[in-house]
């Protein structure tokens, strides 16, 4: 009977690299997790030794301990000493609060990042003295950095060479930066009326005022652009026009060249805050590739691969501007942090960059189908339904790591925003976004955050539940 089982369970085990791409320990390892996702693996199942299943597979004894390791570090399977490896039971989680509300790209399905990491550095240090790694690095990144950057920017820009790069610690300081050297204090930039807090946040601590600029359902509009930049004297314009931060509006192509005439005519120069081109399918080219003279491009891969490698590439729009701008960027970061720095260079250089991006997408597509299953009254379900019917066409509309929410009435962002905590969710209401004290009644909701799409559904229906119902204020009181 012994013999019979173990026949049995080996036979289970045979199609276990038969699957799926990349090397051997991950296709093991994913074909643990996908076992236990559909109910073949259950918890407390016990899992063959490792030199068993190394044996009915015919690999390598490393090969089975690496797969173990991965599949351990995604909480699909335990230790449990001398009694062997199991497969975990649900873990109960203890942080109640589901983030909602902080945007980061979500981890890509069949990638371990912390295997790419491990790998990485080990590159990194391999081909880098690491005395240099630690030490102060003033510039705008070494050659092989700035020709990642060109090959990053290239879907974008169009081949550029590498001395128009600047590498750099990340895109809030990047902006705050050119505030600093392209601007005064107490000078105006011009920005939509929904912007990117963080730019808040920079022209604020700095002096700098930020005056609102019309928009319509394509963008901001070039009359009112005009007006404002006479009525202010303002020479500098910031825009995020793909897949905008919080709306997810992008920009067309004939509105962006109408804005870079109005810049000729005006001698404006704009700052285009470009972290989610690469998500964005069929994206209009940047304003960047149509007019380089007018615009500073920055490009984050906080947004797009992950945040922890703090690297963002700039091409200014005059590169007479070079010293000035690094001048005040060490106002606030004497350096892009080399370690990470050269992390995202050997990515890009190897093709990895690509593969997590791939990745990230795949990822971001899937949730926002989810987000769009459950709640299907927003305004991407409704403008999916728009495109459809004016184009024929069945292509989803919806694109990038989160969602820009209209609510219902009588709910306002506020309440909702604090109903939500209540039930363990975070978002982010409208005001964060909004210069004017008239913020639209919706709120963004980022679907990266939460690691496990499961749990991301679960809160989305938390969520989708509270929208139904009347907001606490309205309630009456039950004793």
């Amino acid at each position: 009977m012994d013999a019979f089982h173990d026949t049995l369970r080996a036979t289970f085990w045979k199609p276990a690299l038969a699957t799926g791409k990349g090397p051997r320990y991950l296709r093991l390892a994913s074909f643990i997790e996908q076992s236990v996702a559909d109910g073949r693996l259950r918890p407390g199942d016990r899992l063959p030794a490792q030199r068993e299943l190394a044996s009915w597979l015919g690999i390598d004894f490393t090969t089975v301990t690496r797969a173990y390791n991965r599949a351990r570090e995604r909480h699909a399977i335990e230790g449990r000493g001398p009694l062997g490896t199991f497969v975990s039971t649900p873990r109960v989680a203890l942080d109640q609060v589901l983030d909602l509300g902080m945007n980061i790209p979500p981890a890509p399905a069949d990638i371990f990042l912390g295997e790419l990491l491990r790998q990485g550095v080990d590159e990194v240090l391999r081909h880098t003295d690491a005395s240099r790694l630690m030490a102060y690095q003033l510039g705008d990144g070494g050659m092989a950095d700035r020709q990642a950057g060109a090959l990053w920017l290239a879907p974008m820009l169009g081949s550029i060479e590498p001395s128009e790069i600047l590498v750099c610690p990340g895109a809030q300081a990047t902006l705050a930066a050119l505030l600093l050297a392209d601007t005064a204090r107490d000078d105006t930039v011009l920005c939509e009326p929904i912007v990117y807090p963080g730019l808040r946040s920079a022209a604020r601590t700095l002096g700098r005022h930020l005056e609102a600029v019309a928009t319509d359902g394509e963008g901001m509009l070039p009359d009112a652009l005009a007006a404002r930049a006479r009525e202010h004297g303002a020479r500098l314009v910031y825009l995020n026009p793909t897949l905008q931060n919080p709306t997810t509006r992008t920009m067309p192509e004939q509105r962006r060249r109408e804005l870079l005439e109005l810049a000729e005519t005006l001698d404006l120069t704009f700052i285009e805050d470009d972290p989610y081109w690469r998500l964005a399918r069929n994206a209009p080219p940047p304003l960047a590739r149509l007019a380089p003279h007018r615009v500073h491009y920055v490009a984050t891969l906080s947004k797009c691969l992950t945040p922890g490698l703090r690297t963002a590439y700039v091409r200014l729009a005059d590169a007479s501007r070079r010293d000035a701008f690094l001048t005040a960027l060490r106002a606030f970061a004497l350096m892009a942090p080399p370690l990470m720095t050269g992390l995202a260079t050997q990515w890009i250089h190897n093709g990895m960059a690509e593969r997590i991006l791939a990745g990230v997408s795949a990822a971001a597509a899937q949730r926002q189908a989810i987000a769009a299953g459950i709640l299907g009254g927003g305004r991407i379900a409704k403008e999916a339904k728009q495109t459809r019917e004016t184009k024929g066409t069945n292509e989803a509309i919806a694109q990038g790591i989160h969602l820009w929410q209209p609510l219902p009435a009588p709910w306002t962002a506020r309440e909702l925003t604090m109903a939500a905590r209540a039930e363990g969710l975070a978002v982010t209401p409208a005001d964060a976004f909004c210069l004017a004290p008239d913020a639209p009644n919706a709120i963004r909701i980022s679907l990266g955050g939460v690691k496990e799409p499961e749990r991301l559904a679960s809160g989305l229906r938390r969520l989708a539940s509270l929208l139904r119902e009347a907001p606490p204020s309205l309630r009456g009181a039950v004793v």
